[in-house]
């Protein structure tokens, strides 16, 4: 049944899927045209980047396998000010949920499968990382000021790229892995 499920809704919501999200990809940048969400009007925010950070896994005797997605919801993100300088802040919100997918790639691979806790074992891995993630993404606004403070803006940016060069990797999460 779950295979008809997901054969149904790949089939069903393959375009819905593809306009909403785009994956991460190192040669990939957002533009503006993909922030698509109406704008919260009493936020003071210039633009909001929605980022998601999932992974579907599973487990038997042979061990266990996973797969990892980050992604830009176009439809929840959204735009006041456009600029170079702001899309580059934006740009690194999605930037920071990549260095996180990466961290979860590195978490789940150190994994010693054990079948007896694995459901416990993956699921405080993912919260782990899930709470780094949003620690970082609030980090990286305040000590900005969501973008206003140039000469940090420039230090996250130069840090952000360390953290996806460190990583790389872990880079290729996207394929099932099977773990043992």
């Amino acid at each position: 049944m779950r295979f008809f499920l997901g054969v149904c809704l790949i089939l069903g919501l393959s375009s819905f899927v593809s306009n909403q999200f785009i994956d991460w990809r190192p040669n990939q940048k957002l533009s503006w045209k993909d922030f698509m969400g109406k704008p919260v009007a009493n936020s003071g925010n210039a633009a909001l980047t929605s980022t998601h950070i999932s992974f579907e896994y599973g487990y038997g005797s042979n061990g266990f396998s996973y797969s990892i997605t980050c992604r830009f919801d176009k439809k929840q993100s959204w735009v006041k000010i456009k600029n170079d300088y702001v899309l580059a802040h934006e740009q690194a919100h999605f930037d920071i949920a990549e260095i996180h997918a990466r961290k979860l790639k590195k978490a789940l691979s150190d994994y010693d499968y054990n079948p007896k806790t694995v459901k416990a074992d993956v699921n405080k891995i993912y919260e782990t990382i899930m709470k780094e993630h949003h620690a970082m993404q609030q980090l990286y606004d305040k000590q900005t000021d969501h973008s206003r403070n140039k000469d940090q803006q420039e230090i996250w940016l130069l840090k952000i790229a360390d953290m996806l060069t460190g990583s790389l990797a872990y880079a290729n999460y996207q394929e099932i892995v099977s773990g043992n």
